[in-house]
């Protein structure tokens, strides 16, 4: 074939040139004949068309134009050239070769299932489970399981994938180990990180702090595409018990996407997919520590709050585990009965009441029976759902009368509370719950979340916890009242649940920037010291390397020395712990009056300092970890 060259080009068969070809037969042709010469030659400046190959994989996956002319056997190929010849590895800038060749490999297949076939009969998961083995190094294993994860999605190739039996044990090793694994061999020694890491990291802008940014979502994509991979497995029973191990399981609801990768499940999404199956529910129902984690999040800001609440329903409508999670479960679908519409979930919290009901009347005597707590809590909700038809049938001068007494109490409580009577307020604001229409979710929104900050200041975060959830259940919107995030982040704060604690803690700023009360509202478009202390503690406590560093010391900088990341995050005391403490009752204040909710501390609401950081700033340290010297 007569080979195609740019009068400029000093290279004969350059890519690039093929690509130019004005005829489409000769281009077609010039392109198959490049694809199978390719992985034989070692000539200098390979890695050049191989980088164009993978720009055009991501622009264009949908294209079938190299799936037919071989792209796929020229790609698995270099990986093995990369595995088996190492001084060709190791020349030139051919290192980068087998990544961009996973890559590509991964994004023809990420949309197309004919592209998949395509790929699995040429034979590409052998070297992709070579590279998922750790034979190169973490940066291929990032890529080798998402063009795995993309192979294991569809039904004619998943079986081809699951026949390699090593595929999920290694998945669940790396989504075990990968966060220690990306630091201790990259991020935490500056000096020794390879520079072809960096340049892939940075797309060769450099910087070590623009290198640690992307080491940290990297190895939060390469946990995350670990675990998707295995849920695809997941939902094969024949695979549970490989997956359902108590020293997996338990850390799965730790794995979360984090703030830089907050698109995926992660451990939570696999957790829905383990309790999906009877054979799933068991081994969790098991894990104790699960359940309650699965009650954290449910009740939670997080953007996988349903699914936490799919998996306690499951539980609780399986007779083989009911009675084992009954009494943890129970609680926390209470605080959540009054959600409408979470999602695509419609009319939630009547699915919820319906389950509840279900589990009291199916639990009989003995043993397996819930406790005595647990029944007179579902009967109090359930009592409260028979009160609700109730009033509809009430004339309005009635529901008027009950809602002004209500009124009358919540004062009661308030005056209370500003004079320091804490129990007394919490007692009244019961008292005014009882009293309040059920329709009238205003003010029961405020009812709650002022009983919310009283438990607080009675160091009892758990009740704080379910006050505050119960308020931003019946607010309008959902999940949306910013006092009662304030209050729940600062309970969870106290029980050291730093996740729920910053997830919170940021809607409530979101919601700051945009509300209309004076105390709230973020002036001149600066965030609280207060919360921006909570965000800054919570963000070094939740940070994806946090146990890592713990267990392999801090950031070592050029020289050998210990950089500001090991003060920050080697696992010593919080720098500032000290600078934050709940609310006192000296420090409350009542708002103007508008819904008689209670501040939380409005001597700090109300100092909007100069050298405070912008809102913009702020959200922009939500997507990366602080930097070594930020704390």
């Amino acid at each position: 074939m007569e080979k195609v060259v740019s009068p400029d080009c000093p290279y004969p068969g350059c890519f690039f040139c093929v690509m130019k070809e004005g005829n489409p037969s000769k281009r077609r042709a010039s392109i198959l004949k490049f694809f199978r010469e390719l992985p034989s030659q070692d000539d200098d400046g390979q890695v050049l068309p191989i980088s164009g190959l993978w720009n055009t994989a991501m622009a264009h996956p949908n294209d079938p134009e190299f799936i037919e002319l071989g792209i796929f056997e020229c790609m698995a190929a270099l990986i093995w050239k990369g595995l088996k010849n190492r001084r060709w590895l190791s020349h030139d800038q051919n290192i980068y070769i087998p990544y961009y060749a996973a890559h590509i490999i991964g994004s023809y297949t990420m949309n197309m299932e004919e592209f998949a076939e395509s790929a699995l009969h040429t034979g590409v998961i052998a070297p992709l489970v070579e590279l998922l083995r750790g034979r190169l190094t973490w940066v291929e294993q990032r890529v080798a399981v998402r063009a795995l994860g993309h192979l294991a999605t569809y039904g004619s190739t998943f079986p081809a994938v699951a026949d390699n039996g090593e595929i999920l044990e290694l998945s669940i090793q790396l989504a075990m180990s990968s966060l220690e694994i990306v630091y201790s061999h990259f991020y935490q020694f500056v000096d020794r990180r390879l520079s072809y890491h960096c340049d892939l990291l940075t797309r060769g802008m450099g910087g070590v702090e623009m290198e640690s940014r992307k080491a940290e979502e990297w190895a939060s994509q390469l946990q995350c595409w670990s675990l998707q991979l295995i849920n695809c497995f997941a939902f094969k029973p024949e695979f549970l018990p490989t997956i359902c191990k108590p020293e997996f399981l338990i850390k799965l609801p730790g794995m979360w996407g984090g703030l830089v990768n907050e698109n995926s499940p992660a451990g939570i999404g696999l957790l829905r997919t383990i309790c999906h199956h009877k054979l799933g529910r068991g081994p969790v129902a098991n894990c104790s520590g699960i359940v309650e984690a699965l009650g954290n999040i449910a009740r939670s800001s997080d953007d996988w709050q349903y699914m936490a609440i799919d998996c306690l329903l499951w539980l609780l409508q399986d007779t083989s585990t009911c009675h084992k999670v009954v009494d943890k479960v129970v609680p926390a679908l209470i605080d959540l009965a009054e959600i409408t519409t979470l999602g695509d979930h419609k009319k939630l919290g009547d699915t919820i009441v319906n389950v509840l009901q279900e589990c009291l009347q199916s639990q009989g005597a003995g043993r397996n029976a819930p406790s005595n707590h647990t029944k007179e809590q579902i009967e109090d909700l359930l009592s409260c759902k028979q009160r609700l038809k109730w009033e509809k049938t009430m004339p309005k001068e009635d529901l008027h009368i009950k809602q002004a007494a209500a009124l009358v109490v919540k004062l009661e409580g308030n005056s209370l509370f500003s004079s320091g009577n804490i129990s007394g307020a919490a007692a009244k604001y019961s008292e005014a719950l009882n009293l309040c229409p059920m329709r009238s979710k205003k003010e029961r929104v405020v009812l709650y979340s002022n009983r919310a900050q009283c438990h607080l200041l009675l160091q009892q975060p758990l009740a704080a916890i379910s006050d505050a959830t119960r308020a931003l259940c019946i607010h309008n919107p959902l999940n949306r009242h910013a006092k009662s995030l304030w209050r729940r982040a600062q309970a969870y704060d106290m029980l050291g649940l730093a996740k729920e604690s910053l997830l919170d803690a940021i809607l409530f700023i979101n919601e700051c920037s945009q509300s209309n009360d004076p105390d709230l509202s973020i002036r001149q478009n600066k965030v609280p010291d207060y919360a921006e202390r909570l965000v800054k503690k919570q963000m070094r406590a939740a940070w994806l390397f946090r146990e890592a560093a713990v267990k392999h010391g801090g950031v070592h900088c050029e020289g050998g020395g210990d950089g500001g990341g090991g003060e920050v995050y080697g696992g010593g005391q919080d720098t500032d712990g000290s600078e934050w403490e709940t609310a006192s009752e000296s420090d409350i204040g009542n708002d103007d009056g508008r819904d008689d909710d209670i501040g939380d501390n409005n001597g700090e609401m109300g100092d909007q300092r100069k050298d405070k950081p912008s809102l913009q700033e702020i959200k922009r340290r939500y997507n990366l970890h602080l930097a070594e010297g930020g704390a």
